[in-house]
């Protein structure tokens, strides 16, 4: 509030300026946004006495902080925090030599553990391009692809309590999560975007169990961990909300700090849940770090990241990077999540961060593989693997082509992967046996190794050639891997400047797809692919919408299709959309809390969206 021109002023959080009597009218009559932005507020300019707003003895409450129509837990937890501990930054406190501080884990009890091991195990499906090949044709390039499914989440892994639940009763049927979050709080996010970026933080606080436990680094021109690694535990929630709603906003943005003091935070811990992961916000680029960029020159963004988190191991610290904004820095944060073993997600509109949060921790937990590794074998002796596409995940065709290797890592409850192997093979009057494929993973609750050995790969080789329509699946897949490669080809030609060949490329692959076999019969991925291609161009019209938007755009959807794992893309993370989503169950059930804000797990389960993978139904593997 400031005096001017005889009339009161108020500036609200999102910087716009409104005359106070004017504001304060709307206000009463239930409009909490801005008229200009729409912002929601938090601090809501009443025209009256405080009595009349805060009951006798909640004298803590500030005005400001008034009680909103769509209440939720998130105020309620944060209301029991003792007044003096909210207003009391106390943040600024020298940080210890070592972070080996951290809280140590809830033991699991022993007659709980002999009920989480899952009945179920991952599943796997082979399709081959063809059934039969006749006798007398030899093949260079033949397609089999590998279709994998993770084991289905708990119903308590999905409907994990919110803030209001003790540690009583809470499931422990899911690994528990050792989670590091690195919020940017440079002068550029002061207003709104702290005040979204709080609650969302509120949410993600929310729904970490008892035996969950984070640690909140805040980095501007510097990092500073707000707290030691530490149980979510009831008392666990209040102070780290105390801690998140303290903050405030000023100086630059030093990413490369943030990464640093998170990889300490990991290192230095004493006690370590089953999973552990990085989840990195910034709206900036990184001015203390990176050099300019010379046209012609890519900077070195995997200089950011500390070794002990690089992707060396298939992420076993994954930095999920969420780019805030028109001004960050997309190419850093896709960067440093690729080496990680992360994803990216381009938050466009910043009134969905704390949906890309939901959707990320939907995912993170709901870890059911960890350590997968995918080993295929050639059976006939003039069988040799040319080739496998996995994406961002490290695969190995040995020398001699008779060998391969995918690793995996971990998955989340319901996550499928598919992989496209191409074989050659030579003439032969008997049935070929073509491959033989088998894999291994680590079960995160139980931490037991289970070993799976899938069925061989089989074609038949009749006389003559019969009249057969390739594969659904296996054409789906080379479609899928056609978008993802042709998007990565017209994001070199953009930032080589020629945004008309990048269009071209992204156009051609749209034509393409139009004529495969899949589209023609009505296959949703293809409609999906082209709808997703077709947005990427429109993001290239021009220079101006590439550096503001396009950019960003494209790199989330590589990093998702790379991955095969959802992203939040643009300004929606609505998985009815077109867009090919790779959602969960588990992520579509913490978005629809999100969304809805449900203070309670005791609501009606809402209906799941069909994940977008499973388009069509999948006839029986061949």
């Amino acid at each position: 509030m400031k005096p001017g021109h005889g009339q009161a002023l108020f500036t609200a959080e999102c910087s716009h300026m409104f005359h106070f009597h004017c504001i304060s009218s709307s206000v009463k009559h239930g409009n909490y946004v801005c008229p200009v932005c729409r912002a929601k507020w938090k601090e809501i300019p009443f025209n009256r006495s405080l009595s009349s707003i805060v009951p006798r003895g909640r004298s803590g409450l500030n005005v400001n902080q008034a009680r909103l129509p769509q209440q939720d837990a998130y105020m309620a937890l944060l209301r029991q925090v003792p007044t003096r501990q909210r207003e009391a930054p106390a943040l600024h406190t020298s940080e210890p030599v070592e972070f080996n501080d951290d809280e140590p884990l809830q033991l699991m009890e022993a007659a709980d553990s002999c009920d989480v091991r899952s009945s179920k195990t991952v599943e796997m499906k082979t399709y081959s391009e063809f059934s039969a090949i006749p006798q007398s044709s030899s093949q260079d390039d033949f397609a089999v692809l590998i279709h994998l499914k993770a084991p289905c989440a708990n119903p308590e892994q999905i409907t994990s309590r919110p803030v209001n639940t003790t540690s009583v009763g809470y499931p422990t049927s899911r690994a528990p999560v050792d989670l590091v979050t690195l919020l940017d709080v440079s002068g550029s996010m002061a207003g709104t975007k702290l005040a979204l970026l709080k609650r969302a933080m509120g949410f993600v606080i929310q729904h970490l169990g008892p035996s969950d436990r984070l640690s909140v680094i805040a980095f501007s021109s510097t990092a500073r961990r707000l707290f030691h690694l530490r149980r979510m535990s009831h008392s666990g929630r209040q102070q780290a909300l105390q801690a998140v709603n303290s903050l405030g906003a000023g100086g630059g943005t030093n990413i490369a700090d943030a990464l640093k003091k998170a990889a300490k935070v990991i290192e230095d811990r004493s006690y370590k849940n089953p999973v552990c992961s990085i989840i990195l916000l910034s709206d900036g680029q990184d001015t203390y770090n990176i050099s300019s960029n010379v046209r012609g020159t890519r900077p070195d963004y995997r200089s950011l990241v500390p070794s002990s988190i690089l992707n060396q191991a298939v992420g076993i610290v994954p930095v999920h990077g969420f780019g805030f904004g028109a001004d960050h820095d997309s190419d850093a944060l896709h960067s440093i999540a690729e080496v990680s073993g992360g994803t990216f997600s381009f938050i466009e509109d910043e009134g969905v961060i704390q949906d890309a949060f939901a959707q990320c921790i939907g995912g993170l937990l709901s870890v059911v593989v960890q350590d997968m590794r995918l080993t295929v074998q050639c059976v006939h002796t003039g069988v040799q693997l040319r080739s496998i596409k996995s994406g961002s995940y490290l695969s190995k065709v040995a020398g001699d082509g008779r060998d391969g290797s995918i690793d995996v890592g971990h998955l989340y409850a319901d996550e499928e992967r598919d992989f496209l192997l191409s074989v050659s093979f030579p003439q032969s009057r008997e049935q070929t046996i073509l491959l033989k494929v088998a894999f291994s993973y680590r079960d995160p609750v139980t931490n037991e190794c289970i070993k799976i050995q899938g069925d061989e790969v089989m074609i038949l080789r009749p006389k003559s050639r019969t009249p057969e329509p390739v594969c659904m699946e296996v054409d789906r897949e080379r479609n899928r891997v056609r978008a993802a490669d042709s998007i990565e080809a017209a994001r070199a030609a953009a930032e080589r400047g020629v945004l008309s060949e990048a269009v071209a490329i992204l156009e051609e692959c749209r034509r393409v797809l139009l004529e495969s076999f899949s589209s023609r019969n009505g296959d949703r991925l293809c409609m999906a692919l082209d709808a997703e291609l077709r947005e990427m161009q429109e993001r290239m019209a021009s220079r101006q919408r590439y550096e503001a938007s396009g950019r960003a755009y494209l790199l989330s959807g590589l990093s998702s299709h790379s991955w095969q794992r959802a992203t939040t893309r643009g300004d929606s993370t609505d998985s009815s959309s077109l867009v090919y989503s790779y959602q969960t169950p588990s992520m579509v059930q913490m978005l629809q809390r999100s969304q809805n804000h449900c203070p309670s797990p005791q609501i009606p389960r809402p209906q799941i969206i069909v994940p977008t993978r499973s388009f069509i139904q999948k006839p029986q593997p061949r």
